[in-house]
């Protein structure tokens, strides 16, 4: 596979370089070539999704409300897509929760599963194509911890505004239930995150390291 920039290739006890750096160049280009169309397909895919929605959205007054107070970007479907567990554990436990049953006559089935169903195939599908190169674990983490803390402080400053929530199980917790949702919604994520580290490892051995800082 390609090499990645800011990790360092695992020798083996011989002192050998792992067969994936010593490809041949032909190959290497063809797996970077395929790489990069795959991912210019999930691209365009998710760019299809959104702007489908933002068009309907638009033109159809009773979709619109639903995207009123912060527009169709305060949903963390339409940020990221990697939303296929947590979306579905609520769904299944009480979809009034999340996508309450009212959306089946505004949005088709199909658009609910490419956002919340299609991204589990496609996620996987990354781990196997290439070795991802993983930070130290404690940088990756607190990244995460960030990135959470961006996104529940937009959550509660649309309520500050609004009056409204994001999502429909806000509103049935209490200030003590919403911290520890938040809370757990970072252990679950972090969860995730390491188990995605894990299916790296488990798919490519130790071919790519974290390369250390030097002192």
């Amino acid at each position: 596979m390609p090499y990645d920039s800011g990790c360092d290739p695992q020798k083996d006890a011989r002192g050998k370089l792992p067969k994936s750096f010593t490809t041949p160049w032909s190959e290497l280009a063809m797996t970077r070539t395929c790489t990069c169309i795959y991912h210019f397909l999930v691209l365009s895919w998710y760019i299809f999704l959104n702007y489908y929605i933002s068009q309907k959205g638009g033109r159809d007054q009773q979709k619109s409300k639903i995207f009123l107070n912060g527009g169709q970007w305060k949903h963390l479907t339409f940020l990221n897509l990697f939303v296929f567990l947590s979306f579905w554990i609520l769904f299944l436990y009480d979809r009034e929760l999340v996508y309450p049953k009212a959306l089946d006559g505004i949005f088709p089935v199909w658009l609910n599963h490419a956002m919340h169903t299609s991204i589990l195939p496609f996620t996987l599908a990354e781990v196997i194509l290439r070795p991802h190169c993983y930070p130290q674990r404690k940088k990756g983490l607190t990244l995460l911890a960030l990135a959470s803390l961006a996104y529940i402080s937009r959550v509660l400053w649309i309520y500050s505004e609004t009056g409204t929530w994001v999502y429909p199980v806000f509103a049935k917790l209490s200030p003590v239930g919403l911290t520890a949702f938040f809370s757990l919604s970072y252990i679950f994520n972090a969860s995730i995150y390491l188990l995605g580290e894990k299916l790296n490892h488990w798919k490519w051995g130790d071919t790519m390291q974290p390369r250390k800082k030097r002192k």
